[in-house]
């Protein structure tokens, strides 16, 4: 049974444990990853190209994995996924306090990035299990928000125990305790609270394969629409940490500081009102209009030098930043059938190599136009911002034609 606050509040009791666990361990993660290439460098006195390749190949396993983690939720029950994985993220960061050799730092690199992998698409699935349809633009919403609180609480952690700049163990070690406690958190929730029986469970319906579920998942054409769509929509997210860090922080450190604070404000004043925006748009509309910020916001740090118009300019890119990225998981629990959540936001992970591939459109840009060339670098940003636009369009249209075709209620 809920409680009397779980139940004012509209949230699932399993739901405010995720929340709550998301922005502890966000403050966690964000309390040592951030300043582990200083560490590495600094402490153990490893040169930066390998630092570089070392930091990368948590990122290229972590999203090829991230598949695996949400189908594998579907299979054997979100939970345990959950709980197992937590587990290994916390002996990962106990690995970091103790490593040695540059080849074991590859390998907790790249164990950082898998279970991380596997435990966020299993959790965002199991918030969509427990929560209902009109309440998930909600509870993403909060999940947004702790994720950005966690997010900027834990650097300042970090360097107030001295991470990266020192030999201290510490921010390790109690990144690798709130992880630990968060699993304890998950099995108490295991065991109050059951999970719901899938639609293949129910139905007495053999498993589906990993192969099937690949099948269903990138043949599922709507979902192939808004997945490319990402891939622009996230790859103009990843300006911020490369392009933008590169072409103000050259000359202006200050202003890139403030300017990374008006983000992280931007978020916690526009987070609400734009959730009750998005309840009277659909999904893929917001979608739409996220993207289009997206790139007037790039624009505007190519044009403008003053820093209030800088910081409207952030404004505007925030305000897209939080309708892409709340409603694409929203979107994914309308459109996935039950019994494959998972599998879909473990695949929704694949966007984000537009991350990877854009921060190196940005550079080389940059490289090849100059730092002279701001209107020019960034216009062309917009413009491969906006590329996500078609793609939102012909899935919205697609949606639509399935909702005619089957009589479902999905928003499109």
């Amino acid at each position: 049974m809920k409680s009397k606050l779980s139940a004012a509040l509209g949230f699932h009791p399993v739901a405010w444990g995720i929340l709550i666990g998301t922005f502890l361990s966000r403050a966690g993660f964000f309390m040592v990853i951030p300043f582990l290439g200083i560490y590495l460098g600094k402490v153990k006195g490893i040169d930066p190209g390998t630092i570089g390749a070392i930091l990368g190949v948590s990122f290229l396993v972590g999203t090829a994995s991230s598949f695996f983690g949400g189908a594998l939720s579907d299979r054997v029950g979100r939970y345990p996924v959950m709980v197992v994985s937590m587990v290994l993220w916390s002996l990962t960061f106990v690995g970091f306090a103790f490593a040695r050799s540059t080849w074991v730092f590859f390998l907790l690199s790249a164990l950082n990035g898998l279970f991380r992998n596997v435990f966020e698409p299993s959790a965002r699935a199991l918030l969509t299990d427990v929560v209902p349809a009109e309440r998930r633009s909600d509870v993403f919403g909060a999940r947004y928000f702790a994720i950005n609180v966690g997010g900027a609480a834990g650097p300042i952690l970090g360097l107030k125990l001295g991470a990266g700049a020192s030999s201290s163990l510490v921010p390790f070690l109690i990144g690798a305790g709130i992880f630990a406690a968060y699993a304890l958190g998950i099995v108490a929730m295991m065991l109050k609270y059951k999970e719901k029986p899938h639609e293949t469970a129910e139905a007495g319906v053999a498993a589906v394969s990993f192969r099937q579920m690949a099948q269903i998942v990138f043949t599922d054409k709507v979902f192939l629409c808004f997945l490319l769509g990402n891939l622009f929509a996230a790859g103009a997210y990843s300006h911020l940490d490369s392009t933008l860090s590169q072409y103000i922080g050259h000359d202006r450190v200050d202003f890139y500081s403030f300017l990374f604070f008006v983000n992280s404000l931007s978020v916690l004043v526009f987070q609400y009102p734009l959730g009750r925006l998005m309840k009277r748009v659909t999904a893929l509309q917001s979608l739409k209009i996220g993207c289009l910020l997206f790139g007037l916001g790039l624009f505007g740090f190519g044009i403008f030098e003053h820093i209030a118009l800088l910081a409207a300019s952030m404004a505007v890119f925030t305000i897209g930043e939080i309708l892409c990225f709340v409603v694409g998981d929203v979107l994914i629990g309308e459109i996935a059938p039950e019994r494959l959540r998972g599998a879909y936001y473990g695949a929704s992970g694949f966007a984000f190599i537009g991350q990877s591939v854009m921060s190196w459109v940005g550079g080389y840009l940059l490289h090849l136009l100059g730092f002279g060339q701001g209107p020019l670098l960034f216009g062309i940003l917009m413009l491969l911002a906006f590329a996500a636009y078609p793609f939102y369009q012909a899935g919205q249209s697609l949606l639509k034609r399935r909702v005619e075709i089957r009589g479902e209620t999905v928003g499109f």
